[in-house]
């Protein structure tokens, strides 16, 4: 068994406690949360620099795609 814990007020760091030398179920469970946290897609976007004009233009896309996402989930729920 794996317990898991994450401490966010020291600067961010995850940690992942391994029980029973159970190395793999404790990968499994630090993989997840590094996903959940969004680590993963923070490392992609840093492998290069992004102009704060690039960063704006992208976050404005995502909030529309977010906002349509939301609008169909919506528009599903109520049957239309």
């Amino acid at each position: 068994m794996v317990g898991c814990a994450s401490r966010h007020g020291d600067g961010g760091q995850v940690q992942v406690l391994v029980r029973d030398n159970n190395v793999d179920q404790a990968l499994k469970a630090l993989k997840k949360k590094m996903q959940r946290e969004g680590i993963f897609r923070e490392m992609k976007l840093r492998r290069h620099f992004e102009k704060p004009s690039e960063r704006r233009a992208r976050e404005a896309a995502e909030a529309v795609r977010r906002a349509r996402k939301m609008e169909r989930k919506r528009l599903e729920r109520e049957g239309f």
